[in-house]
């Protein structure tokens, strides 16, 4: 601790020097300009002695990261010439570079691992595994400030040689070009001279160094990654982009890339459409519609009718679920995307090199398809825990649950997220005595504690038994009859069922195609591994949609497949970065949850100042005529501000409503904004300009509007 204290004592006294002596004004430009004929004889006449003194100068500027060291680069240039310049600032910046590096780590490194080493365990894990290879690309493109990369370094479990060699070797290209230019700027007699052609040429280098060195450096990486499959380039390619997986990403990249007249390739193993049409969105959302009419007719008498009934046959529900499913499909048929010039094959496929996926059909007959790129859209599967005794039984999934075409008299639900609590809801409405089981204290555990209320209350009007807290431990059968046993606070708990959905979330399908011979990593939470720009350790193979996180909503999947399929393209002359700063979801439970942006959870829990702003629905005129005053309007916005960092609604509609402040937060528009926005009457989308106007009361000028209140009172007399 004493010494820690010593070396920030140090510190302080240097930076106290620095501005008490004004020292920054030697680092200006016009500084130096103003005392160059003095430095420069000053190194005419003891060479060495003004080197050393310009090395420890410079030294000393970059291990406290004090601004100036790019005019130290140019004043070496300048009074030492080119290459006495370049070897003086390399060695020199390296230096102090590893002396600021050290400093951080003596100082904080021990406190922000400490405090932080959960979040920070993947930055040290990748920097255990590629901490040289990252440093050298932040040296070589210089896209942060040297001193904060110091700085940040230190903090993490990179060694000190690595640090320092590879310090030099990476700010080496960069420092020749800075170099060079003080060369040039030595030579100024005027501001005329600025416009001299060594001048301009040696700026224009500043100015498309970062371009060139982040073009050499996705080369160099390329080529490492491509060594070993190098041989088996094609000289020629049959096709432009080959996708596997015909679901929603893989098939708006596969109709990007027809759109744009590539040749492209689909490839999908089961159906055209993926979960969402056939296991998913679709079907659910069918089911979801028939048990709330079903619900509805028991609320009879809110909506002055006596009594309303129907006959109906869960047999006959099912089936309609099929038809609609029957119906959407053609948007995503076969026949549709063959029109739109895509070749689609069904089948599997196997990733046999960076340019080569073999294909091989329902038949057994195999071929093998080259191309230049390839979208790697395969999608996800319902996870299964690994209970003792769940074999045993005819477990249900969110894929196979379609298949049932009896109602289970009791049925046990594993998992309180968005899947189960919406199918744990459509049968308790059909009349199954449900039993829905989450291990977390609540459902809907990414939502705020009150929306996880809202929502666990309506089940319960519904006739679920709600169990959170209560952790599967095994499935057994006694006497024929089927029972899940739970802990829960302590004791064993035992759910008889006759049926037991699993739906604890979904796990990305990232085996059997070829990612393993070619070492294509896998994050932890089984999602391939992809860059900014959706591209794998392969530039030319991308991954997009739930096999790629970070999001798995149908949406996301398809957002994200516009980046593949133009990056994939045209990468070559401009690559986007795949952009999740407005990303909307929705669960359809009755009520419907629907958010976008920060929670006020999330907000608190990354300390960032917020202010919340409420508006319940029971006060709409429309939500009150329909029957459904219940829900609310939750904006969380900047503190003082009215730009919206994230909104929850709670509600009938809420997944149409939220449109709204999707679109407001994509085009960075404020709640000042909708407030000045005319909304139908009446209509549900009225409760956003409402919540609008409250965050506007709880903003009026208070004493403004004390000055009106008086000079009202004096237009009276």
């Amino acid at each position: 601790m004493k010494s820690k204290i010593a070396l920030l004592a140090i510190i302080a006294a240097v930076v106290g020097a620095f501005f008490y002596f004004d020292l920054g004004a030697y680092l200006t430009l016009e500084g130096f300009k103003s005392r160059q004929a003095a430095l420069s004889a000053a190194v005419d006449a003891n060479p060495l002695r003004a080197a050393l003194i310009f090395f420890a100068v410079y030294v000393a500027v970059a291990a406290t990261s004090f601004p100036g060291a790019a005019i130290l680069t140019l004043v070496g240039g300048a009074i030492f010439g080119f290459w006495t310049g370049l070897l003086l600032v390399s060695f020199a910046s390296s230096v102090g570079a590893t002396l600021a590096f050290l400093s951080a780590r003596f100082l904080l490194r021990d406190f922000v691992q400490g405090k932080f080493g959960d979040r920070l365990k993947p930055i040290n894990e990748g920097v255990d595994k590629d901490g040289a290879f990252y440093l050298f690309a932040l040296r070589l493109v210089p896209l942060f400030p040297f001193f904060v990369v110091n700085l940040l370094m230190g903090l993490t479990t990179i060694r000190t040689w690595p640090f320092y060699w590879v310090s030099q070797l990476g700010m080496l290209a960069g420092t020749a070009v800075y170099v060079n230019a003080g060369t040039q700027l030595a030579q100024l007699d005027s501001l005329k001279g600025i416009l001299s052609p060594a001048i301009l040429g040696s700026f224009v280098l500043l100015g498309i160094f970062p371009i060139l060195a982040k073009r050499v450096l996705d080369w160099l990486k390329g080529r490492k990654v491509y060594a070993n499959w190098a041989h088996l380039k094609p000289k020629s390619f049959d096709r432009n982009l080959v996708v596997i997986g015909a679901g929603s990403a893989g098939l708006v990249t596969s109709y990007i890339a027809a759109a744009v007249k590539a040749k492209v390739t689909l490839i999908e193993k089961h159906k055209m459409g993926g979960d969402c049409l056939n296991t998913g969105c679709v079907p659910s959302k069918a089911l979801i519609k028939s048990a709330k009419l079903l619900s509805h007719m028991q609320r009879a008498e809110e909506f002055g009718l006596k009594r309303a009934t129907a006959e109906w046959d869960f047999a006959d529900v099912m089936q309609r679920v099929q038809r609609v499913v029957t119906e959407v499909e053609p948007h995503d048929s076969i026949e549709r995307y063959t029109q739109l010039g895509v070749e689609c094959l069904t089948g599997s496929a196997k990733i046999v090199s960076p340019w080569a996926v073999e294909f091989t059909a329902a038949d057994g007959s195999q071929q093998t398809l080259t191309t230049k790129n390839i979208v790697i859209a395969s999608g996800a599967r319902p996870f299964v825990p690994p209970i003792p005794g769940l074999d045993s039984v005819d477990y249900l999934t969110s894929d196979t649950v379609w298949n049932l075409r009896e109602l289970p008299k009791r049925l046990v639900v594993l998992g309180g997220g968005p899947i189960g609590s919406e199918l744990t809801q459509c049968f308790a409405r059909f009349g199954a005595k449900v039993s829905q089981v989450e291990m977390l204290p609540r459902i809907l555990i990414r939502e705020d504690p009150e929306v996880s209320e809202i929502v666990t209350q309506s089940l319960r009007r519904d006739g679920v038994a709600v169990l959170t807290g209560h952790k599967a431990k095994q499935v057994l059968v006694e006497s024929g009859e089927k029972i899940l046993v739970c802990e829960h606070a302590g004791a064993e708990v035992r759910l008889p069922f006759d049926q037991i959905l699993v739906a604890v979330g979904r796990t990305a399908n990232v085996t059997g195609f070829g990612l393993e011979e070619l070492g294509i990593p896998v994050r932890q939470n089984k999602t391939i591994e992809t860059n900014d720009y959706l591209q794998t350790i392969f530039p030319n193979i991308f991954a997009c949609g739930d096999v790629a996180g970070p999001y798995q909503f149908t949406h996301t999947a398809s957002h994200q497949a516009w980046y593949a399929a133009v990056n994939a393209l045209f990468g070559r002359f401009k690559k986007f970065r795949a952009d999740y700063r407005v990303i909307p979801w929705a669960t359809f439970t009755d009520p419907e949850v629907a958010r976008v942006g920060l929670s006020e959870t999330e907000a608190k829990e990354k300390n960032i100042a917020h202010e919340v702003t409420v508006y319940g629905i029971d006060d709409l005129d429309r939500a009150i005529a329909d029957g459904e005053p219940h829900g609310f309007v939750k904006v969380i916005t900047a503190k003082g501000k009215d730009t919206i960092l994230g909104a929850t609604i709670v509600g009938e509609h809420a997944s149409d409503i939220l449109v709204e402040y999707v679109t407001a937060m994509k085009y960075g528009l404020g709640l000042n904004k909708i407030l000045g926005t005319i909304h139908t009457y009446p209509t549900m989308g009225e409760a956003n300009k409402y919540a609008a106007g409250v965050w506007k009361r709880n903003h009026q000028p208070v004493r403004l509007l004390e000055w009106v209140r008086k000079f009202h009172a004096w237009e009276r007399g």
